[in-house]
């Protein structure tokens, strides 16, 4: 009978041991793999309305806690940029990053009245600021980056937005929506392109923007037209995003044919080529073609009368192909 009593109790009651066991599986974040990863705590960027996660436990399982963490805590208080890993501490209590310590006589603290204080690593705080991470304000990037490469990671983004710089107009989107605004509010002319298949069209040398539009993707690319001097003019091309190197990479093949010595040579036409790998630009409308490290110069024999006998214009040739990605 006694023994009977305490299997009962074994199978109605659980023992304090057993709820914290069953406690711990319940806390266990097992992915489909069977692994387990480390315990984090998501705090809220107060200024930027984003979030940071913060590691508290390196063997702990997973979980996520909403929270706000105060700016300052991850902010050097004598450069007040955000800290960087190594961070250090003096005996005072007192934080310095790496750089502003370079810059401290005798590498002691100048808020400590004594003069002993002298810094220290501080592993704990490195911990902090190594993996807290704040999402990226970036409509559609939806993307966590370390809390001091936020300022890095924000003007690389793909979904970095792109201004336009008509004179007096605002307007500040999705490169998608840039190449809308652009074609419907000044009417700067819109051309369908495809990857790796050659685009012809007539370009007005008067025509300072054209929109490239892959129909594959969306993808918006910038073709400026500018004066090189009164003997040539120039063309390039950028891709409307972020400025950094992002995914994909594009290249771009551009080329103008003179026509009228195909037929003094045997049919094989006079031609200027430009080969160029494509930069991207948050700004493409204030993108200079002559200012541009690569371009194509068109000299005046190469232009041809337009369709109604007024402007001149480039016979042009445009492929754009998209390379392997680059890695982020």
């Amino acid at each position: 009978m006694q023994g009977a009593g305490v299997e009962g109790r074994s199978r109605g009651s659980p023992s304090a041991m057993d709820k914290a066991d069953e406690s711990a599986k319940k806390a266990r974040l097992d992915l489909p793999d069977g692994h387990l990863v480390k315990q984090e705590l998501v705090a809220h960027n107060a200024a930027a309305g984003g979030g940071a996660i913060v590691a508290v436990a390196e063997h702990s399982p997973r979980a996520e806690l909403a929270v706000k963490i105060d700016m300052c805590v991850l902010h050097c208080p004598l450069c007040t940029l955000p800290f960087k890993p190594p961070v250090f501490q003096c005996k005072g209590g007192h934080l310095a990053c790496g750089g502003c310590l370079a810059q401290q006589p005798s590498g002691q603290c100048g808020a400590c009245t004594d003069g002993c204080g002298f810094f220290d690593p501080c592993p704990a705080l490195d911990a902090v600021v190594s993996s807290t991470r704040i999402e990226c304000p970036n409509a559609g990037c939806q993307r966590y980056v370390t809390y001091h490469e936020a300022d890095e990671h924000r003007s690389a983004c793909p979904h970095a937005l792109c201004r336009c710089t008509e004179p007096g107009c605002v307007f500040v989107g999705a490169a998608t929506d840039l190449a809308g605004h652009l074609s419907a509010a000044h009417s700067v002319p819109v051309r369908t392109i495809h990857y790796g298949k050659v685009s012809r069209f007539q370009v007005p040398v008067s025509t300072p923007r054209l929109l490239l539009v892959n129909e594959d993707d969306g993808r918006v690319f910038v073709l400026t037209v500018g004066a090189l001097g009164a003997a040539a003019t120039a063309l390039s091309v950028v891709c409307a995003r972020a400025s950094a190197a992002t995914r994909p990479r594009f290249t771009c093949k551009m080329w103008v044919n003179l026509a009228a010595s195909a037929v003094a040579n045997g049919g094989k036409a006079d031609v200027v080529l430009v080969e160029m790998q494509m930069r991207s630009s948050t700004s493409p409308g204030a993108v200079v073609a002559a200012g541009e490290p690569t371009f194509l110069a068109v000299p005046q024999v190469y232009l041809v009368p337009g369709a109604d006998g007024g402007a001149m214009e480039m016979p042009l040739n445009v492929r754009i192909d998209k390379t392997s990605p680059w890695s982020d």
